[in-house]
């Protein structure tokens, strides 16, 4: 009988499963789980983004689009970059639509790789970064970043990681998982080395909007940085639209043609109608994503004072909408606090662990939920603290 698994890419094959997802499955088979695990809004679309849709289908635009995507919303989103910091892009030939931020990345990786190339990846990150660049050929290299400087990366953390074979740095602030923003004068000291070594940045923007101290730094826009710099962004986050799967990525026009090829290949275009849903976000969406916003700012609030209170250690984020409590106190392992609060409490959290060793003894919390739902998760997961606290102590 043939072993089909043997005929497997060997890569695929050592590829670890996403810790995520692993325990969407356990959630999927119990009932009555809070789930603070999902990195999505609770938020429905706002219906004048619908309407956008809705409007597009009864006009009978159900055809492919430029690979590229529609040209009207590369104008908008170049106009909108324009506006927000100050950084100019051609929407002829340096921005692309992309089926979600996710595909963006894995062009992005694709398209500049070389086998053997190493990409340097500040942990804890997002499950896909290291996946997606051993399916390039690339090398991941994590830089572990701690709570007590914030979970940033420093400019030297990123030096001493650099070899000769360095070809990129990847970064997501405001940070998934653990909310960490960098400032504007942290981000000048990472360019200048970028500069010096001649890497290429990639910068996840995803989580952009929301920042709740300060104002957030586009990477490309700070000196010296709009050509080496790959820009990924969308609108799954700040607009609810996680289900649509509409990104983008910006760059000169040589990254951005490379990932184009492959593009054409692979996803052709992203749906016409979640890209005209997106122009309409664009054009009339802001109020709507403010109070979003707002409403996940007090949820910030709440989640952290309620960490605290139960006696755990908690860094306050300052953007996206996770929290990354450490569990240290309680004895536990990161995933042995997961699956034990799920079985005794059904509260579904991601250990930290999922994001890269350096969120070991953490666990990530999504305050996209309803305050209700937050609250009570909060009961258990407190429930659940003091009784392994007490163990401990």
């Amino acid at each position: 009988m043939t072993n089909w698994s043997s005929m497997l890419s060997p890569t695929v094959q050592n590829l670890k499963p996403s810790g995520i997802r692993r325990f969407f499955d356990l959630v999927a088979e119990m009932k009555g789980v809070i789930s603070l695990g999902v990195g999505e809004p609770d938020f429905v679309t706002p219906w004048h983004i619908r309407e956008a849709c809705l409007y597009s289908l009864e006009k009978g635009y159900t055809m492919y689009t430029s690979n590229h995507g529609l040209l009207e919303l590369r104008e908008a989103i170049a106009r909108h970059l324009y506006d927000e910091y100050e950084v100019e892009y051609d929407p002829r030939n340096e921005v692309v639509i992309t089926v979600g931020v996710s595909e963006a990345l894995d062009l992005t990786l694709r398209a500049i790789l070389c086998p053997g190339d190493e990409v340097i990846i500040p942990e804890p990150c997002f499950v896909s970064y290291q996946a997606c660049t051993l399916l390039a050929g690339g090398v991941p290299v994590p830089v572990n970043t701690t709570a007590a400087n914030g979970f940033k990366v420093t400019a030297r953390q990123i030096e001493a990681a650099i070899t000769p074979k360095t070809k990129a740095l990847l970064i997501c602030y405001p940070n998934n998982p653990t909310g960490a923003t960098l400032g504007r004068s942290e981000m000048l000291e990472i360019a200048r080395l970028a500069e010096k070594h001649n890497l290429i940045v990639i910068s996840d923007e995803i989580y952009d909007k929301l920042t709740y101290s300060g104002k957030h730094t586009c990477f490309s826009s700070l000196p010296g940085m709009r050509d080496r710099t790959i820009l990924l962004n969308g609108f799954s986050k700040a607009y609810a639209m996680t289900g649509w799967r509409i990104g983008y990525a910006a760059g000169n026009a040589d990254f951005i043609n490379a990932m184009v090829k492959i593009h054409q290949y692979t996803m052709l275009c992203a749906p016409v109608t979640a890209q005209m849903a997106a122009l309409e976000a664009l054009r009339n969406g802001k109020t709507a994503m403010q109070n979003m916003v707002s409403q996940y700012n007090q949820r910030r609030r709440l989640m952290v004072e309620g960490f605290r209170n139960m006696g755990l250690d908690c860094f306050e984020p300052q953007g996206a909408f996770y929290i990354f409590p450490s569990v240290a106190k309680t004895g536990l392992t990161s995933e042995e606090f997961a699956e034990e609060l799920l079985k005794e409490e059904k509260v579904a959290v991601v250990p930290g662990n999922a994001f890269g060793q350096a969120g070991e003894g953490f666990i990530r919390c999504s305050y996209a939920a309803s305050v209700p739902q937050l609250t009570q998760a909060l009961e258990r997961i407190g429930r659940f603290v003091q009784g392994r606290i007490r163990q401990v102590g």
